[in-house]
């Protein structure tokens, strides 16, 4: 796994870090997820989350209060209560609160709703956070908000990405902000790369960052950018 810091640029710390999975040797995600089929899924998805938790727990401090971002694949989960024990078990011998644990899934393939919203409500009920990632891109977007409000709903780099100089991007995501204020979910905007970025994302409100601006993913460690070290 490599972790990458999601900080919160109003009170200058870091809210999260999100664990992107990695070969053994640092290899990226795509080469590793070429090897996900039908067969290992469920395996595959189960190993990531055993993982993340484990790194998480030893390169977090455990009085912080800084979460640990997880991505999860809906198709692999066949019953949410089943598929989550090991997860609990995991959690609970090394010894991470669950509600420091958000998951996170992306709309980038077709899914069966009901799904979904079984596996989002019942790890609401179990105490995790939970959020939708690449908002805006993918397939399910408002039609699940009207049926369920995660905790915190990524927009898609590709809205963010050149939003300094692009006016159409600008007003939908100044639009889409107020969306989910009204909807009491808070926005993560992922993708950010340059200060002009940033800047805009501020003046819109935006609390919650995440992009190589502010740091590219460490392997296998947890390293807080220097601007946000201690509240700076």
């Amino acid at each position: 796994m490599a972790f990458q810091p999601i900080v919160d640029i109003r009170k200058r710390e870091v809210f999260a870090f999100e664990a992107l999975v990695r070969g053994i040797n640092g290899e990226g995600a795509a080469s590793v997820l070429t090897q996900v089929d039908p067969i290992n899924r469920y395996a595959f998805d189960q190993q990531c989350r055993v993982k993340a938790i484990e790194l998480a727990a030893s390169l977090l401090k455990r009085d912080d209060t800084t979460k640990l971002s997880i991505n999860f694949m809906p198709n692999a989960v066949y019953e949410p209560r089943a598929c989550i024990r090991l997860t609990l078990a995991t959690a609970e011998r090394v010894g991470f609160p669950l509600d420091r644990i958000i998951f996170e899934f992306t709309e980038n393939e077709h899914l069966n709703t009901e799904h979904v919203l079984k596996i989002l409500e019942t790890y609401r009920q179990i105490g995790f956070k939970t959020a939708i990632d690449d908002f805006g891109a993918g397939h399910a977007g408002l039609g699940l908000l009207t049926r369920f409000q995660p905790d915190l709903v990524k927009l898609d780099m590709d809205l963010i990405r050149g939003i300094d100089t692009d006016r159409v991007k600008r007003v939908v995501v100044e639009h889409t902000l107020q969306m989910l204020k009204d909807l009491d979910i808070t926005p993560l905007c992922e993708g950010v790369e340059t200060d002009e970025e940033l800047s805009v994302l501020r003046d819109l409100g935006v609390a919650l960052v995440q992009g190589y601006r502010i740091a590219k993913p460490s392997f296998e460690a947890a390293i807080t950018p220097h601007e946000y070290r201690n509240g700076a």
